[in-house]
């Protein structure tokens, strides 16, 4: 039997001039500079600087006429263009100006690899050409927090299948031996646990550094999970014997890798978009100049087109030519139009965000700032969630108090004991606070943090309490407690 329906499905498009728009409100400042630089580049017709921009503008309108065609932008449905799983370019890239100020080339500091400093002390060691061969390729297998993570015998494998060495573990294990005495110490050791034995056999043997290399060896497993009761029981110790070697094991580097002064590191400098400063008790923000250049279409392009209109004559070629010529006008107004739409939409949205946060803008007290959800600042502009969205996620804000990114002042809210909404951020700010202040040698458990702030006025459940410490990135009690 043949069954007709009719489905009916409701998608949103915007034109690729609106696309491109949303996409130019989300960049932060440097990489709106490279969109900036590229659009240069790209478009003849758009000029910096701002001489004669306005009269020719005017002129550009009144060449606009039927002899050139205007170019009309198809539909194009958005999830095409904005897709959720979308990266776009300026996420992998480093935002490094300070603003307002002239943008400056950083070399990279040159040196050797941290392979190339252990293959060089590796060099004064005498080794036959097999054993050679192996340190080599241990050597290779070190990762950049100086450990080497593989199992020996899949090094053993791989030294048979890619070097044609074949041998076994006990000869592999002499030479990782020999690689373990290169320097830094700690160097390729196969776990945290005989990273920091081998640093201290490298130390003065004291009786501090003999117990603590005893306790890494014998109860590494209590150690870690700080059973201080069991390690002196264990080792017939005194609390203050456990101190001592508690204090050497504290000065050992988890990771020898990252000591190397020959890693080449990456500082990301963050580029405020925003400032915020307090005058004579009020509130003034201001947006970084690097999002406010001064633009304008080409005086040269716009004569090519207005000498086609006086034209007499009018070839295909020169059809073709004037075609030409009004895209790249048609884009660099459109684009000129943009920047100036993107400066509008940010400084209003960021001024709704600073003045819906004022108390804590001009205190810098985290426990007053309000709860605040993207849908608060689009009802209070009058823009749609989306783009309250794009500013917040990707733009920074200088204030007295630090550069912090924008998403971060955007909290839910909960209800304390009076009925009044207080944000998440506040409860975060006591629950770190109580934490700071509780005594180290019997840590607050999460049933008496959530205890406690019952008795502050927020009564909230004890697996709330875990979850706001897991995102402030404190440990459970046992692992936070000291002797």
């Amino acid at each position: 039997m043949l069954k007709q329906h009719l489905q009916f499905k409701l998608s949103q498009k915007l034109s690729p001039q609106q696309i491109q728009l949303m996409k130019l409100i989300q960049l932060p400042t440097q990489a709106f500079e490279q969109r900036l630089k590229q659009e240069l580049e790209e478009n003849p017709a758009l000029e910096t600087g701002k001489d004669e921009a306005d009269s020719i503008e005017d002129e550009y309108d009144d060449i606009y006429d039927n002899d050139t065609e205007k170019i009309e932008a198809e539909d194009i449905n958005i999830d095409e263009y904005l897709s959720d799983d979308e990266v776009p370019d300026y996420r992998t890239q480093a935002n490094n100006y300070s603003a307002d100020d002239d943008e400056k080339s950083i070399p990279y500091a040159a040196g050797t690899s941290f392979h190339q400093y252990l293959m060089t002390q590796l060099n004064t060691v005498y080794l036959d050409d097999q054993d050679w061969s192996i340190a080599e390729f241990l050597i290779g297998s070190v990762d950049e927090s100086g450990y080497i993570r593989r199992p020996i015998a899949d090094i053993m494998d791989d030294l048979a299948f890619t070097q044609n060495i074949f041998t076994e573990e006990k000869d592999i294990l002499k030479v990782l031996n020999l690689v373990q005495d290169l320097d830094p110490p700690g160097v390729a050791a196969r776990s945290l646990e005989e990273c920091l034995i081998i640093q201290l056999s490298r130390k003065e043997q004291t009786p501090e550094i003999e117990l603590a290399s005893l306790i890494l060896e014998k109860s590494f497993d209590q150690f870690t999970k700080k059973h201080y009761k069991k390690l002196i029981q264990k080792h017939n110790i005194t609390e203050e014997e456990l101190k001592g070697a508690i204090s050497e094991i504290e000065k050992l580097n988890p990771k020898p890798g990252g000591s190397y002064a020959g890693n080449t590191r990456i500082i990301e400098h963050i580029v405020p978009d925003f400032s915020i400063k307090i005058a004579d008790g009020e509130l003034e923000l201001t947006l970084n100049g690097r999002n406010a250049p001064e633009l304008h279409v080409s005086r040269q392009y716009n004569n090519m087109l207005e000498g086609y209109k006086n034209s007499k004559t009018k070839s295909q070629s020169q059809k073709d030519t004037v075609f030409f010529i009004k895209q790249k006008l048609d884009a660099a107004k459109w684009f000129i139009d943009a920047i100036k739409q993107r400066q509008q939409t940010l400084f209003i949205t960021m001024s709704a965000i600073m003045n819906y946060q004022e108390e804590y803008f001009l205190t810098g007290d985290e426990r007053k700032l309000r709860p605040m959800i993207l849908k608060d600042i689009a009802d209070t502009i009058g823009m749609d969630v989306s783009t309250v969205s794009r500013v917040a996620n990707s733009k920074y804000v200088d204030t007295p108090y630090g550069t912090k990114l924008i998403k971060e002042y955007f909290s839910e809210s909960m209800k304390n004991e009076q009925g009044e909404d207080v944000s998440t951020k506040e409860i975060k700010k006591i629950l770190e606070t109580v934490i700071g202040e509780e005594e180290k040698r019997k840590p607050l458990t999460d049933d008496k943090l959530a205890a406690i702030l019952k008795e502050k006025g927020y009564p909230i459940a004890r697996r709330t309490v875990a979850k706001y410490r897991e995102q402030l990135n404190i440990p459970v009690a046992r692992l936070r407690k000291q002797i």
